[in-house]
């Protein structure tokens, strides 16, 4: 299929928003035109599992149920509704870009790409798909599934990081979203992608393009698309400590700009090469916190990986610490019962620390 072959073209959309209408997955945010409750699946779907976003999406709705609610909301408040998400900039955006929404525009979410994309977080992936399903404009989108399943129609062989191979599958997107019902055309592609070519099998016989697919016809779907190795995630460690002292454990808040910013945390620091655990916490507690720790009691170890490291945090529990709390890289913190910690927005592998802590008896 080519951009030029205009019947083909047609066919080709007639084929996939005939089978998505029979064959697309239940979803609420497929039930409703609202644009900020797609504009919220949207942020939450982007690296989410949609069985995993779907709770997500309507407790969050729930609390908060338009823009001018998330805008105005507690930061703190937003993060909590987000925990267990990750990608926790994504959260930030969108309270942000709800603000400008508020703002300048009413309360509105716009219906126009140019100004979408204007907006804190929002690309050109989030935009397309915004104006496309919420607006019916004929928008495109490329996502992993969508590039996928072009690849593999096309027989696009190269490198699809390379920005020309990127252009190219924009441009052919964007021919195929001209016409009616562009949010269901993309969201055919994109559901082709998620559950018939799929990275791991192609179900063909189920796939109303087969007999259009060029990586069908040579038989080399599934080395398709091609991507650079990535780099296995880099090997670190760190050390935390859950700090009592007169029946209160300290939290901290680490910086927005940070890894998992914004969120609340136990204090410590990362490890370097070699380093003692327990002596290198006692270090960071006095630089990091002002408070001199004499013995820290080590319980255990949880592992965590991100995006791009592989995370062994050290756990240790302090039963007092001297000194008055002054902070060094962390943006506030707080005395409260051990109990109200885990009440606070926290990340995954804060709540494994806690976790552990939780099982071992004082």
């Amino acid at each position: 299929m080519a951009s030029a072959t205009t019947s083909a073209t047609r066919d080709t959309r007639r084929r996939l928003l005939a089978w998505y209408r029979i064959n697309k997955r239940s979803m609420p945010w497929r039930e409703t035109r609202d644009p900020y409750a797609i504009w919220i699946s949207e942020a939450m779907l982007q690296q989410t599992r949609v069985e995993t976003v779907i709770p997500y999406w309507e407790r969050f709705l729930e609390k908060f149920p338009d823009v001018h609610a998330l805008a105005t909301a507690d930061t703190d408040d937003v993060l909590g509704a987000w925990a267990g998400l990750g990608y926790y900039s994504r959260a930030r955006n969108l309270q942000a870009a709800a603000c400008v929404i508020d703002n300048a525009h009413g309360g509105e979410i716009p219906d126009d790409v140019e100004t979408l994309m204007s907006l804190p977080g929002i690309g050109r992936y989030t935009a397309g798909a915004v104006a496309s399903i919420a607006f019916d404009r004929s928008e495109p989108v490329l996502d992993g599934n969508v590039k996928r399943v072009l690849t593999r129609l096309l027989g696009i062989r190269e490198d699809v990081a390379k920005p020309a191979v990127v252009e190219r599958l924009w441009s052919e997107a964007d021919t195929l979203v001209q016409g009616r019902s562009p949010g269901d055309l993309n969201q055919a592609l994109m559901e082709l992608g998620a559950t018939i070519c799929t990275p791991r099998a192609t179900h063909c016989a189920e796939c109303p393009l087969v007999d259009q697919c060029d990586a069908h016809r040579v038989g080399d779907a599934m080395k398709l698309p091609i991507k650079a190795k990535k780099k296995k995630p880099r090997k670190v460690e760190a050390v935390t400590a859950l700090i009592l002292r007169r029946g209160k454990a300290l939290v901290v808040k680490r910086p927005v700009g940070g890894l998992l910013g914004g969120l609340w945390d136990l204090p410590g620091a990362e490890l370097a090469s070699g380093a003692d655990p327990a002596g290198a916490l006692i270090e960071a507690l006095s630089q990091r916190v002002g408070l001199t720790v004499s013995e820290a009691t080590r319980v255990g170890s949880v592992e965590h990986v991100f995006t791009h490291r592989r995370l062994t945090l050290h756990v240790f529990r302090c039963n007092g610490a001297h000194g008055r709390t002054r902070l060094a890289g962390f943006e506030s913190h707080r005395w409260i019962s051990q109990r109200a910690v885990s009440d606070l927005p926290h990340a995954a592998v804060t709540a494994k620390a806690l976790a552990l802590l939780a099982d071992v008896p004082d």
